[in-house]
Order: C-alpha cells, then sequence, then structure tokens
C-alpha cells in the first residue's frame, strides 16, 4: 500500500527550501492550508515566489508569510484585503504579477496537465497583453519591472475571427492545499467553496502536500466523490475537523427580520 501520510505539518514542509515556487490553494479565507503556512513560517523559510488567488490578509493565511517578508514574488489576481501587501508592493519590497482570475485558474490547471501554454481572448487590448503593467516599483516610485507584451494571433471561431494572447502555463515546486477528507493514497475530497483554486493548485506542484480535516484508509471514499485523485499528491498531513477557519467579511441584518 502507498501510505501518504507524515505525521506533522513541520516535517510535510522541511525540504522546501528558500526561493521555492509555491502553488496554495484557497480564495479568500476560504480552504486556506494554515497549519502548511505556518509550518512554513515556524522553519525560517524565505525568498518564496507564491502563486495563489490572493494572499490571505494581514495576519491570516499567506498574510502572515508576507508579514515576516518571506515571500519575493507573487503571482495572483485579488490583492484588495492586505493593507501590508500594498505597502510592500507600492514601497518596491514585492514583485505582484497581476492576472485576470480565469486565466490564472487555467495557468495552474495548465502546468498541472502537462500543457505549456494556450490562447485566450481575456486581456485583449489590454495591458494585460500590450503590457507596461507595473511588476515591481523602485523605491522612488518608478516602475522598475514592467510585464512584457505578449504574443496575440487571430483565430477563426465559429466562423468569426478572433484576437487570442498567449498565456504561459504555471508549474511550481510545491503546492500546499486544504481538504476536508482523504485517503492514505492521496484522494481528496473538498467541501463547497473549499474546492476553489486547491485542486488546481495541487496539479501545478511538482510536489504536493495537502492538510486535511479527516484521514480515512483507502476504500472509505466514493471514488464519485473523488475531487482530485491520488495521482496529484505527495504528502497528506491530518490537522482535524478543530483547525480554526476564518471569514473575511461576517454580514449580519440588523433586526432579524425575514
Amino acid at each position: 500500500m502507498i501510505d501518504k501520510t507524515i505525521g506533522s505539518a513541520a516535517e510535510a514542509v522541511a525540504d522546501i527550501p528558500d526561493g521555492a515556487s509555491i502553488a496554495v490553494g484557497g480564495f479568500g479565507l476560504s480552504g486556506n492550508p494554515t497549519a502548511l503556512i505556518d509550518a512554513l513560517l515556524a522553519q525560517g523559510t524565505t525568498d518564496l515566489e507564491i502563486v495563489s488567488n490572493n494572499c490571505g490578509v494581514d495576519d491570516w493565511g499567506l498574510g502572515v508569510l508576507l508579514q515576516a517578508h518571506r515571500i519575493r514574488r507573487i503571482v495572483a489576481s485579488y490583492v484588495g484585503e492586505n493593507k501590508e501587501f500594498e505597502r510592500q508592493f507600492l514601497s518596491g519590497e514585492l514583485e505582484l504579477e497581476l492576472t485576470p482570475q480565469g486565466t490564472l485558474a487555467e495557468k495552474l490547471r495548465a502546468g498541472g496537465s502537462g500543457i505549456a501554454a494556450f490562447f485566450t481572448q481575456t486581456g485583449v487590448g489590454t495591458q494585460v497583453a500590450e503590457g507596461g503593467l507595473p511588476r515591481r516599483y523602485a523605491a522612488d516610485g518608478s516602475v522598475a519591472v514592467a510585464s512584457p507584451k505578449k504574443d496575440v494571433r487571430t483565430f477563426a471561431v465559429r466562423g468569426e475571427e478572433r484576437e487570442f494572447v498567449l498565456e504561459e502555463a504555471i508549474a511550481t515546486d510545491f503546492s500546499l492545499v486544504h481538504a476536508l477528507a482523504a485517503d492514505r493514497h492521496g484522494n481528496l475530497v473538498f467541501n463547497k467553496a473549499a474546492r476553489n483554486f486547491n485542486p488546481i493548485a495541487a496539479m501545478a506542484g511538482r510536489i504536493c502536500i495537502a492538510q486535511v480535516e479527516r484521514l480515512v484508509e483507502p476504500g472509505e471514499l466514493d471514488p464519485d466523490a473523488v475531487h482530485l485523485p491520488g495521482v496529484y499528491v505527495h504528502r497528506i498531513v491530518e490537522v482535524g475537523s478543530g483547525i480554526e477557519k476564518r471569514i473575511e467579511k461576517r454580514t449580519v441584518r440588523a433586526g432579524g427580520g425575514n
């Protein structure tokens, strides 16, 4: 039997070196692999290149690595909930490749599927394709690194010629994800919104490390319920169902009416 379980989060991330590229699951604060992120923070790994939908908030998720200045570069689609992210980016301490959300998802999926690049209409006619988006600022506020111009080609779709921009796939050294359940072979089940970027982030990593709330024996998971097959997963850490989960914004109605 292939048993992929690891005794602790610290042990699971112990070989992630300085300068590694890591795809991280989660959307907002839903489905963040916080135990693995905290273990990475504790061991002091730095100079990281992170690929994730967003960078958590100031004191949670990837935000804790950011606060400790452990992230050198991030590829993301949304960064609006993190004030420290804004400060580091505008001061030139952090490099950002801002990517349309659907494009980012497909770049990760393509990387995990062995596809080198793909064409998409998203970004045509904007700086995404034409280049010039700030990626890193200099200390004086000028643009030190800007995004390059991308290849744009015309294809006929349903008899209509349209322009498409070439986007390269993303494949990383490691990936960190959170799942509801797993068996010892690494088959993963995600819970509702926590499914988000977790499966495609897992696919993109050469070594995928999954923290799971519940570990079961092989054969206990319904094959039709498996969201990600174990072939993509290399290490599993059981963190329990009591792991803390936060909500970005809680909205309630005054008065309790219908």
